[in-house]
């Protein structure tokens, strides 16, 4: 059987989406050229192909982009669902060590990279 990377052998996905922070009553809310609060979330789903992953990490995304009444005085805000960023195969069992994810990165000096690592009392949010 050929190998195909965008098959898990264990039918489990990583799949990221993206969140935009809006106020619904925001006139410039479909500004191209303007800023928003944004989050990319992770989530672990259980899926038959990279097509069916997609599908149900998309509508996790739907699910969470809700519209609600926000801060003091109640504005109408929402976390506006955008998209898809990314579907990964998972390629082992999820156990304690499994490898999910990786990210190559591009060369760079020691003293960067050292930069990027964490203690473990800097990893508290």
């Amino acid at each position: 059987m050929a190998y195909d990377k965008n098959k898990s052998p264990v039918g489990w996905y990583l799949g990221s989406y993206l969140l935009r922070f809006i106020e619904l009553e925001d006139t410039h809310r479909n500004d191209p050229e303007a800023r928003f609060m944004s989050w990319e979330n992770t989530v672990l789903v259980k899926a038959s192909s990279i097509e069916s992953a997609y599908t149900k990490v998309e509508r996790i995304g739907k699910q969470n982009s809700k519209p609600y009444r926000g801060g003091a005085q109640g504005v109408p805000v929402q976390w506006e669902y955008l998209g898809i960023t990314e579907i990964l195969p998972i390629y082992e069992e999820i156990s304690d060590g499994a490898e999910i994810a990786w990210t190559e990165r591009a060369p760079r000096m020691l003293k960067k990279l050292k930069q990027w690592v964490k203690s473990k009392s800097a990893i508290r949010q």
